[in-house]
């Protein structure tokens, strides 16, 4: 039998998505924690690299591995110029924010431009009409 460490905190490092697995850095540093899709139960399609979780591990045969899986609240984002909250996931019924079709192409362009600085206004305009789209579809984008 293995060793609980309780409420231990990290970041997804690494994660396959073909094989469901991957590994946690806990932020208290050491050894790289193994963790499961299956871990995080019906919130497995939110797992990617960068995720802050908190979890327990637990010693086995092939060293640490993760249970209890939890996704921690990312910290609040900007967006137009206002603090919003990133979608929480455990204990809130409300997945995200919906933001007007202002404010998501405002926070649109400021992540463009930061990223591809070269773009053209142009090359912008067309990219946030295929983002408002796609979000109007997901319900992401009031209007």
């Amino acid at each position: 039998m293995g060793w609980v460490v309780v409420a231990a905190v990290g970041k997804i490092i690494r994660f396959d998505e073909v094989r469901g697995y991957g590994f946690i850095a806990p932020s208290a540093g050491g050894e790289d924690v193994f963790v499961h899709a299956n871990d995080f139960g019906e919130h497995r399609h939110l797992v990617r690299v960068g995720l802050p979780v908190e979890f327990e591990a637990v010693d086995s045969d092939r060293g640490l591995k993760a249970a209890s899986v939890r996704i921690v609240e990312s910290e609040p984002m900007a967006v137009g110029g206002e603090r919003r909250l990133r979608p929480r996931v455990e204990g809130d019924e409300e997945l995200c924010d919906v933001l007007s079709p202002t404010e998501f192409t405002t926070a649109v362009t400021e992540v463009l431009l930061r990223c591809s600085p070269s773009l053209t206004g142009a090359q912008i305009i067309a990219v946030r009409e295929r983002f408002v789209e796609f979000s109007r579809a997901h319900g992401w984008v009031d209007g």
